[in-house]
């Protein structure tokens, strides 16, 4: 891997957001839903109301759809089912702090910022509105709103007609294996996040901090 970006003027970056920037878990909304029987919430967040499940909505599918088939599958939780939309914004813990801090140098800096984010079309502008931060990307690609997520490549190719750059002159960052191995596999150099001490090392060793 080379050391420093390919870029025609500024440095480009690619920035995923949930569990990079923002710190996104149901377990915060569902610890209280469920009180003291944790055995039966961690149930619920694997076999109902699962990853899996929270992925149809990052490929675009409406949560009204989804809610509602789940709670036809699973009526008997229908107020939990009910909850992943209703109370949604209080599965957001908060901004990833130390995370920002080092977006921040590179927004000062001579960084060209992107995000590309696996995220509801219809919760993600709740977080354009709390997170003052996401202002900062030159360009922001949305799976939900364009109904592909990672790791497909196809998205990936979204936010490369938009920005006019090759994947060579782009750096992603993702805390996610399987998306940082497609976004190799199509030519992107990349850091797999594990904290924002392990990222602010990894991008001093590439030149870019």
């Amino acid at each position: 891997m080379e050391s420093r970006l390919i870029s025609r003027d500024k440095r480009v970056i690619v920035f995923d957001v949930g569990g990079v920037l923002i710190d996104w878990n149901p377990r915060y909304l569902y610890r209280r839903l469920f009180g003291s029987d944790l055995e039966e919430m961690e149930y619920f967040l694997r076999h109902i109301c699962s990853a899996e499940w929270n992925e149809q909505m990052d490929r675009g599918i409406t949560f009204e759809r989804a809610i509602a088939e789940r709670i036809k599958e699973y009526p008997a939780y229908d107020p939990f089912i009910r909850a992943y939309y209703a109370q949604w914004d209080e599965m957001v813990g908060g901004p990833i702090d130390e995370t920002v801090r080092i977006l921040s140098r590179l927004h000062a800096g001579d960084s060209y910022l992107c995000a590309l984010t696996n995220w509801s079309a219809e919760t993600f502008p709740i977080m354009k509105r709390r997170f003052s931060f996401l202002s900062w990307f030159e360009e922001l690609v949305v799976s939900g709103e364009e109904k592909v997520a990672k790791p497909d490549p196809a998205i990936f190719h979204i936010l490369l007609r938009r920005i006019k750059r090759k994947p060579q002159q782009c750096l992603f960052v993702d805390d996610k294996a399987a998306n940082i191995e497609v976004a190799e596999q199509l030519g992107f150099q990349t850091l797999l996040y594990e904290s924002p001490e392990q990222l602010e090392g990894g991008l001093q060793l590439m030149g870019v901090l």
